[in-house]
């Protein structure tokens, strides 16, 4: 009990638990405000407890009034009825002072004065010494302990007051002193009997109190628990349901759970969750988990609703005793539009969004699982296909046919390709396919050639019909590889191949193809090194006038001097110099050197003529190619007047092409001439020598070789003389090698010539002495050759 009591006045805020401590004599709360609330708590009823009180008191007065009549005619008549009439108007005045009094405080201040003013009173009428005198002298002090609930101080005093007022009413002169001491000692111990008694009433009662307030306040608490947890249990947003296990009946559910299911959870006929939402094997493999375990999570199912519609839900499940019957209690998520957007996702991330083909990432997957579960006499073959010309359709009928060509081409293929063969877009213009069959590498050729076929059809797109091309290359699993990653570096290489070939073609892998890339990696590399050691250097082949027989300029070409005794020409690494990175390095390195050898020959009074540099391809990749060449020229301390540019009409296919005209205009401001190497043998078209600023036409060593012999080679050179003539170019024929070809040359008006019948290609400290040793004799002696071909002619 006296726990309980320290817990309620902890919780109560009145202090801990020694707060509620009761004292040891008296029985009240130690302490004071606790004991003001149990008084205070107690009010109404100790104000019921007066009433009855100070009414019995009323009523027995009054009656005790008219007994005392038996004294009228003596002279204790009127004191009796004095002290009657008194205790009768004091017991009145306190019943009507209770209706308002409204504090324990108060209710005390009335009890104590009934308590003192019945005592003086009966005291008086004790004083008559009747037969019931010493009766009232002993009862009026128990009365007042047992009747009378105020505080343990005030009822002691007021007992053993009320004791000595009626003791002292009651004895008189007659009385011996033995008596008197042995009413009094009586008196005492009655007192004291009485104070034990309301010290144990006390301390009942508030042990009672307290544990009553206790529990009230214990059962708010649940209450108040209870209606958090509904509250909440209402207020989560994902349905809460419970159940039995057993039957799967329907216990309780929230608002959420409610909205989900439609409502139906409330019918009092509504199915049990497990029945009606989930069906039979997962209700059953749910059931089984909970059995089992006591609880389930992640637990993916499908539920039907009440208007039949079907949702993908993740349930955590878990069951809780409750009676006899054990329950279970669900939380619900619905992933339906979750797992739509996974979906949507994973397609995405699967496949091309333009085609609608699997992706790369996609085909890498298929490919590697029909590689582990090929079986024996089973072969597989991978067509890797590039669409040739697809750049061509972007830049003349725009990117909308473009994607219209790749739209049809993966429309083609899907239709023509028999499943379950795997296709896939692994970018841009790149398609590839993968076949299963006993004769891979012949299955797929008969399936390139189709394909080829297919895509020849005409295309119409925007009122206009166009075909396209493909180039195909194909490996096959076991004949060449059957890793994933070497089989697509062998399709890979054959395709390749199928576009060095011409393109438009099918071509199956050869070991030979990737020993040739072995070779080409080991020779980039080396030439990486070649770079690093200051390897690459300028040669120099003079450019001479066909009239004068003088120096007109220079040609700088790239050299290897991988030793002093061996200087390799373009030809030795004509593959690195295909690679754009190698190509721009090389070039870079080579406009430097030429720059700081001219600067040389400029200082030592030399006159060079103009110098030509030859420009990669790769190198227009640089839309700042113009701006760069010029600030290594002006590094140098050189003047861009110094040097010519020479292009191959290659130029004109690659990515780049379109940086090409800004650029060549750029140069041609700042005083950079432009020429055009090896013409007719390219791509290059009329157009290209009206659009761009180009002053020199080159006629390629191939047409020069057979001038004198063959009527085609000679009518070609005649007719590019002839439009360099009336375009105002200046024209230079390559690989002048006899007199004979000089003379020819000369006489049909070709101004310049370069080749081994002047000079080999030169390095620079003998173009240095070339220059040093330039006379107008020497000039002659060149002349002369032309001469000793004609006498010799004739």
């Amino acid at each position: 009990m006296k726990g309980i009591s320290g817990q309620v006045a902890s919780a109560d805020g009145a202090g801990g638990p020694e707060a509620a401590r009761l004292r040891a004599f008296g029985g009240e709360f130690i302490d004071k405000a606790l004991e003001r609330q149990f008084r205070l708590a107690c009010l109404e009823e100790t104000q019921r407890h007066a009433r009855l009180l100070f009414a019995a008191s009323v009523i027995l007065n009054a009656l005790f009034l008219m007994s005392d009549w038996r004294f009228a005619g003596t002279p204790h008549f009127v004191v009796a009825v004095s002290a009657r009439l008194v205790v009768v108007a004091l017991s009145l005045l306190c019943l009507v002072a209770v209706q308002v009094a409204t504090t324990p405080g108060r209710m005390t201040a009335i009890y104590v004065t009934w308590l003192w003013g019945i005592s003086a009173a009966i005291a008086v009428l004790v004083s008559s010494h009747s037969d019931l005198a010493l009766f009232v002298v002993m009862l009026l002090p128990t009365v007042f302990y047992l009747a009378v609930p105020i505080p343990f101080g005030w009822l002691v005093s007021g007992g053993f007051g009320a004791s000595a007022l009626l003791l002292l009413g009651y004895l008189d002169g007659s009385t011996g002193w033995q008596t008197g001491m042995g009413l009094a000692l009586a008196v005492a111990v009655l007192n004291t009997m009485l104070a034990l008694v309301a010290a144990r009433a006390n301390r009942t009662e508030r042990r009672f109190w307290s544990v009553v307030r206790a529990e009230r306040e214990a059962n708010e608490k649940l209450r108040a628990s209870e209606d958090i947890l509904e509250n909440t249990f209402q207020a989560v947003p994902m349905p809460l349901v419970v159940a039995g296990l057993d039957d799967g009946r329907h216990i309780k559910s929230n608002e959420a759970a409610r909205r989900f299911y439609g409502g139906t959870l409330d019918l009092p006929d509504a199915a049990g969750l497990c029945q009606a939402a989930l069906g039979g094997n997962d209700a059953e493999a749910l059931r089984e988990r909970l059995r089992r375990d006591g609880m389930a999570t992640e637990f993916e199912t499908t539920v039907t609703l009440a208007d039949g519609e079907e949702r993908q839900v993740v349930l955590a499940a878990a069951v809780t005793p409750s009676g006899p019957m054990p329950n279970l209690v669900a939380a619900l998520v619905d992933v339906t539009d979750r797992r739509a957007a996974e979906r949507q996702a994973r397609y995405a991330a699967s496949h091309d969004a333009l085609t609608g083909l699997p992706n790369r990432a996609a085909f890498h997957e298929g490919l590697e699982a029909a590689l582990a579960r090929r079986k024996p006499g089973q072969g597989i073959c991978v067509l890797l296909m590039d669409l040739d010309g697809l750049k061509d359709v972007n830049d003349t009928l725009g990117h909308d046919a473009g994607d219209a060509v790749l739209m049809e081409t993966a429309h083609r293929l899907d239709a023509l390709i028999d499943q379950p063969a795997l296709i896939a877009r692994l970018g841009g213009d790149e398609f590839v396919c993968a076949v299963e069959g006993p004769d891979p590498i012949g299955l797929g050729r008969r399936l390139a050639q189709s394909i080829l076929v297919e895509l020849r059809r005409p295309l119409l797109h925007a009122g206009r019909h166009f075909s396209t091309r493909a180039s195909v290359g194909i490996a096959a699993c076991p004949e060449h590889d059957c890793s994933y990653g070497e089989l697509m570096k062998d399709a890979d290489l054959a395709l390749y191949a199928a576009k060095q070939q011409g393109r438009n073609r099918v071509v199956v892998y050869a070991p030979a193809m990737r020993q040739a890339v072995l070779e080409r990696v080991a020779l980039n590399r080396a030439m990486i090194g070649a770079l690093a050691d200051d390897e690459i250097v300028p040669y120099y082949q003079p450019k001479v006038s066909l009239t004068t027989g003088r120096l007109a300029g220079v040609e700088a070409l790239v050299r290897w001097r991988r030793s002093p005794h061996s200087i390799l020409s373009p030809s030795a690494f004509e593959a690195a110099l295909s690679d754009p990175e190698l190509a721009v390095l090389i070039g870079e390195r080579m406009v430097r050197r030429v720059a700081s050898d001219v600067r040389g020959w400029i200082e030592l009074g030399f006159d060079c003529g103009r110098v030509a540099i030859n420009l990669a391809p790769a190198q227009f990749n640089n839309r700042d190619l113009a701006p760069t060449l010029l600030r290594q020229f002006h590094a140098a301390g050189v003047e861009p007047s110094h040097f010519d540019v020479e292009i191959t009409e290659t130029v004109f296919l690659g990515r780049s092409s379109e940086h090409v005209a800004p650029i060549l205009e750029e140069l041609d401001r700042a005083g950079v001439r432009v020429a055009l190497d090896d013409f007719g043998t390219g791509y290059a078209g009329l157009i290209h020598l009206k659009q761009l600023p180009i002053d020199t036409i080159k006629i390629d060593q191939s047409f020069v070789k057979d001038i004198e012999r063959d009527a085609f080679d000679t009518a070609i050179v005649c007719a590019v003389i002839e439009l360099g003539r009336k375009l105002g170019m200046r024209v230079v024929a390559e690989g002048l090698e006899t007199a004979g070809q000089a003379r020819f040359l000369r006489d049909n008006g070709c101004e310049l010539a370069q080749g081994f019948l002047f000079f080999r290609p030169l390095a620079a400290p003998e173009m240095a002495d070339l220059l040093r040793a330039e006379r107008p004799d020497t000039a002659a002696a060149r002349l002369a050759l032309f001469s000793q071909a004609l006498i010799a002619r004739l």
